[in-house]
């Protein structure tokens, strides 16, 4: 028997339905994104109000576009203008209309507030349909380190930086002298005297002001780690009176008041940092994210150029949006320890910090398989370790804290993994923490719109 193919003609035209929608399936997330907008307030998106020039792009379509291309893994704007000619379902949301790149990069770009209102909008909504618990939530804390959109060879070293200034500072004297030789040999053609020591001295000046930089960065530090470094002083000279003994351990040494010959000024980026990353050091930023254990929705988060966690405890218990309501638990590494900022955060009505105090090594012992008593609670009055130790060993902890990790670290990695989420396209401290804005407004629609497909009724 002959095999038959179904044919496949590229000659024919082919018209388009009449409706786009007969090509794009019901329960396909663009559907869900277009409702998700006719739920939020776009007054504070920015349009021309002069009505000059052409026809402006209805602000729903463009943050729309942003939202469903991010949450299906395209960032770039050149990537995103694309779309709406190859992607049908792209095509359906603008209407088939096509703005072009720098239109979509300006929305982007100038819509900060915009973006914010949106997350908390979506918040609320999910809040009133009951899928975001409000009040006493707990929420896991935790960072990652993203891309920056910088090369690291556009990055210099505060020692290097010195030995370049040095070098130019020499040529700059060799051409003097030059020029002052009639007898010298001349420069190859195109070359001159004059351009060559502009040059040289346009590159000193940068390299002043990259160093001015990173001394500026090195005293701030200085500053921050001698804060922590008194502390430390008091605590054991505090421990050396209660108990008449001296303290096991080295003393803390001081920290350093100037810059390490290898701290790093980057040219392209000049706010990003070098953070330790899983390949290695890279130019990176610091994101930051809340998230709310059981529904797994981003409640707060930002970015920050340093590259730990111990000063954002604080930060990251503010950022969280008013929607979600009352913390009750929070849930924190060991990378966020500080005794002082969980005092901070504990005072009051504040809500309850778990944290690690050290790093656990991977497995456990067969004794840690047994079924164990809980630790007797320590007297009134312990120490914040002494108290947070006991707090993680009991059963209780131990199963509130195990929800960390079962939490914001998968967020993480299907903002990077599914997403593709792996660098910042923006530049800039405060554009790249619009962007990450518009990645957990993204990732929270696409998970409300998977939330929403496991909850629909079965079709009899």
């Amino acid at each position: 028997m002959a095999v038959r193919f179904v044919s496949v003609d590229h000659d024919t035209p082919m018209l388009l339905p009449p409706d786009l929608r007969d090509w794009v399936p019901a329960d396909h997330i663009v559907h869900f994104v277009i409702d998700a907008l006719k739920l939020l307030d776009l007054t504070s998106a920015k349009i021309n109000h002069r009505g000059t020039g052409s026809a402006q792009y209805p602000p729903s379509m463009m943050l729309g576009l942003l939202i469903y291309s991010y949450a299906t893994g395209t960032f770039s704007s050149r990537k995103i203008e694309n779309l709406t000619y190859e992607n049908l379902a792209v095509r359906f949301l603008t209407g088939d209309t096509h703005p072009d790149h720098d239109s979509i990069c300006t929305f982007r770009r100038e819509n900060k507030e915009l973006l914010e209102n949106a997350f908390h909008r979506i918040l609320q909504c999910a809040a009133l349909t009951q899928i975001l618990k409000v009040g006493n939530i707990t929420v896991a804390i935790d960072g990652t380190k993203i891309l920056a959109n910088a090369s690291k060879h556009g990055a210099v070293s505060h020692g290097h930086a010195i030995e370049q200034m040095k070098l130019l500072e020499d040529q700059i004297a060799e051409l003097l002298a030059k020029a002052e030789d009639a007898d010298s040999a001349p420069l190859q053609d195109g070359l001159s005297i004059p351009a060559e020591i502009a040059r040289r001295e346009e590159r000193i000046e940068k390299l002043k002001q990259a160093t001015a930089i990173i001394e500026a960065r090195a005293a701030e530090r200085s500053r921050q780690e001698t804060e922590v470094y008194r502390q430390k002083l008091e605590d054991r000279e505090r421990k050396q009176s209660e108990t008449g003994h001296k303290p096991r351990g080295k003393a803390p040494a001081p920290p350093k008041q100037e810059p390490s010959s290898k701290d790093q000024y980057n040219f392209t980026d000049p706010e990003s940092r070098i953070m330790k990353t899983g390949g290695g050091f890279q130019q990176c930023y610091n994101a930051q994210a809340a998230v709310e254990v059981e529904s797994r929705l981003i409640v707060g988060g930002y970015v920050t150029d340093a590259p730990n966690d111990k000063q954002q405890l604080i930060p990251v218990l503010g950022s969280i949006s008013s929607a979600a309501g009352k913390i009750g638990t929070t849930l924190v590494d060991s990378g966020y320890y500080s005794a002082a900022a969980i005092v901070q955060v504990e005072t009051g009505d504040g809500p309850q910090v778990l944290a690690a105090t050290g790093r656990k090594k991977h497995g456990r012992t067969i004794a840690e398989l047994e079924v164990q008593a809980d630790p007797p609670a320590p007297p009134a009055g312990a120490e914040i370790a002494e108290e947070m130790a006991w707090r993680t060993n009991t059963s209780a902890g131990k199963k509130l804290y195990g929800l960390r990790k079962e939490t914001v670290e998968p967020v993480f990695g299907i903002i990077k993994e599914t997403l593709g989420f792996r660098r910042f396209h923006l530049r800039g401290l405060v554009k790249v923490d619009l962007e990450w804005t518009l990645v957990r407004l993204a990732y929270n629609i696409k998970r409300l719109y998977h939330i929403s497909q496991v909850k629909k009724p079965a079709v009899a």
